[in-house]
């Protein structure tokens, strides 16, 4: 291993080797369990390049190794061959040519994590938790992740169709998209009804930036201040730490934003308000943040920093729940390891493993036909995720998946009304109730000593 690198954190967690001119009973006794494991790997390795029905390079058997070990430990840890790594940088920051969406594996399924906006997954109606069977015809189930993504993209202007199974359809979904060129945009922004909407897609290299150009340009549109601010976090998977933390310091005044807890106590790291953004640029105007299943890690901190400082309302679904940060290892010929190598923490010292953000206010998306039928997944859903150490009751968890009678009206009804997005009208209606002479602040606490 010769260097390391995040796209999660400003640098990697790194353990320092220490030579000991004597080992301990202990230390010995690990040793020798892990020289016997060490004697069984070879014994498989071969036994399998001995007796397997076809010959099998070296190359394939050690990577296939790594993977299985690195598989076993959590979901977002893994081995990154070159075309693994080339997907991970395009997705903090590179552009490409395809249908925008973000996948996963699953029991050898290729299952949507969540469309980006803008782009002909989002317009053809791909949705959170879909599973992609089928690339023009062709069954991809039981292939690798890398042969289904390289199926999907393809030269802008070209025709792609893909079979969608939807968890409360009967029947698969046929659609035919036309691929184009996906060009990231980290951050949009509207004025509606005199309140500022930030969208906050993604956490990459320019997020800060373009939160604080968002704010600049609301103000320039309307002449003045707004009424509030709703920063619409739905959908976003996360990125970059250091974005989250910019984002987060744009609307605080001080205080802490999120803690990063690795295995040892020395390892703690502390992030605050004014490291990189002085002041609270919204001027104490009030916030809603919108969050759903689909809000998770990056965009876990920046709600959690706003809602421990009651700085911004929480509102729509309890978020994904990923409270980990993995760091990038380079290893040679453009691979790398990514590691989980830390728990986060909120400024009140919760963790969002499992548990996720709970909203303030509880508000389904009803203007979604399918969203009492279809599932919802989490971090929580996933094998050998991380367990919350503090514990997390599985009833917490299910409770904003129940019937609500407060919002009861059908999909139908309100699309006659003309509302398209019912949490955004929520966040709307709320926000003109709140009224532009209310000012929140972070609430005052003592400040951490940094580690």
């Amino acid at each position: 291993m010769r260097r390391s690198r995040s796209f999660f954190q400003a640098t990697a967690i790194v353990g320092a080797l220490a030579l000991v001119p004597v080992a301990t009973g202990a230390m010995a006794q690990a040793d020798a369990g892990s020289f016997r494991e060490l004697d069984n790997f070879m014994d498989v390795y071969n036994r399998v390049k001995a007796s397997y029905v076809d010959k099998v390079d070296d190359k394939t058997l050690m990577e296939g190794a790594m993977r299985g070990m690195l598989a076993a430990l959590d979901p977002h840890s893994s081995y990154l061959d070159a075309k693994d790594f080339e997907n991970l940088r395009i997705a903090t920051t590179g552009n490409y040519s395809g249908l925008g969406l973000s996948v996963t594996l699953e029991d050898g399924a290729v299952k949507v994590i969540t469309p980006t906006e803008d782009t002909p997954a989002a317009r053809a109606g791909i949705k959170s938790g879909d599973y992609i069977t089928h690339v023009d015809g062709k069954l991809i189930v039981g292939g690798t992740l890398d042969e289904a993504v390289a199926q999907m993209r393809g030269p802008t202007g070209s025709k792609v169709s893909l079979t969608i199974v939807r968890p409360g359809r009967d029947k698969p979904i046929e659609l035919t998209l036309v691929r184009s060129t996906i060009v990231q945009k980290p951050v949009k922004w509207e004025v509606k009804d005199g309140i500022g909407v930030i969208n906050i897609n993604t956490f990459s290299e320019t997020t800060g930036a373009d939160t604080r150009a968002a704010i600049a340009g609301i103000d320039k549109a309307l002449g003045h201040k707004p009424k509030g601010y709703i920063i619409d976090l739905r959908d976003n998977g996360g990125g970059l730490l250091t974005q989250a933390i910019e984002v987060s310091d744009t609307f605080l005044a001080r205080g802490e934003i999120v803690s990063q807890r690795g295995r040892d106590k020395a390892d703690t790291e502390r992030y605050f308000a004014e490291e990189m953004v002085p002041g609270d640029l919204a001027q104490g105007l009030p916030i809603i943040v919108l969050t759903n299943p689909g809000t998770a890690s990056a965009s876990e901190i920046v709600a959690g920093a706003l809602q421990d400082h009651h700085r911004a309302i929480v509102m729509g679904e309890r978020s994904f729940g990923k409270g980990s940060v993995q760091s990038i290892f380079d290893l040679s010929k453009n691979t790398a390891v990514r590691l989980t190598t830390a728990r986060y923490h909120t400024p009140s010292g919760r963790s969002v493993q499992e548990g996720g953000i709970d909203p303030d206010l509880k508000v389904p998306q009803i203007s979604d036909p399918d969203y009492k039928d279809r599932p919802v997944y989490r971090e929580a859903d996933l094998r050998r995720h991380l367990v919350n150490e503090a514990g997390v009751d599985d009833k917490t968890l299910t409770e904003d998946t129940k019937d609500d009678p407060r919002f009861a009206e059908s999909a139908e009804s309100l699309k006659k009304r003309g509302i398209e997005d019912f949490q955004l009208y929520y966040a709307l209606q709320t926000m003109g109730r709140v009224g532009p002479t209310t000012r929140m602040a972070a609430a005052p606490a003592p400040r951490p000593a940094k580690r």
